[in-house]
C-alpha cells in the first residue's frame, strides 16, 4: 500500500493511503504520523460523517477505528499488506461537526502473522469519544 504524505493544508506533512478510496474518498479522509508520543490518526469532522441525531456516524467511527488500527500497527507490519481479522469497539461519548477527532494506541503482541492493537478515540478537549481493540493479519504476498 503507497503511503502519500499530504503537502497542503491542516493535515500537511501528515500520511495518508490514497489508494484506499473507501477510506480516503468516501469515509475520509483520514491521516496519520508519528510524534514523540508514537502514532496518532486524525480526521477533521465534516457535514458527511454525521447522522440524524447531530453527532458522527457511529460507522463513521468505527472505519476511522479501523483504519487507525493500521497507523498505530504500521510499523508491527513490516511494510506487509494486512487485513482486519478482529475488531471490537465501545461507543463513550458523541463528537461534533468540525471537531477534530484523534486517536492514539499501542500495538499489545505482534507475532508472526498477527498483530493485536488497541486505541482510543479522543475529542478536542481531550474526552474519549471511542475505545476500540483489533487483530490484523499480515496477508501473504501472491
Amino acid at each position: 500500500m503507497a503511503k502519500t504524505i499530504e503537502d497542503t493544508g491542516e493535515f500537511a506533512g501528515w500520511t495518508t493511503w490514497k489508494d484506499e478510496p473507501f477510506e480516503f474518498e468516501s469515509a475520509g479522509p483520514f491521516y496519520f504520523r508519528v510524534d514523540e508520543e508514537g502514532a496518532v490518526a486524525a480526521f477533521r469532522v465534516q457535514r458527511k460523517h454525521m447522522n440524524a441525531g447531530g453527532v458522527v456516524h457511529g460507522g463513521c467511527l468505527m472505519t476511522f477505528a479501523d483504519f487507525s488500527l493500521f497507523a498505530i500497527g504500521h510499523k508491527a507490519m513490516e511494510g506487509a499488506y494486512g487485513v482486519t481479522v478482529a475488531f471490537n469497539a465501545e461507543f463513550i461519548s458523541g463528537a461534533l461537526e468540525g471537531e477534530r477527532l484523534e486517536a492514539r494506541g499501542d500495538v499489545l503482541r505482534k507475532g508472526g502473522s498477527l498483530s493485536f492493537i488497541r486505541g482510543i478515540i479522543s475529542g478536542e478537549d481531550g474526552r474519549p469519544v471511542m475505545n476500540f481493540s483489533g487483530t490484523i493479519k499480515k496477508r501473504k504476498q501472491s
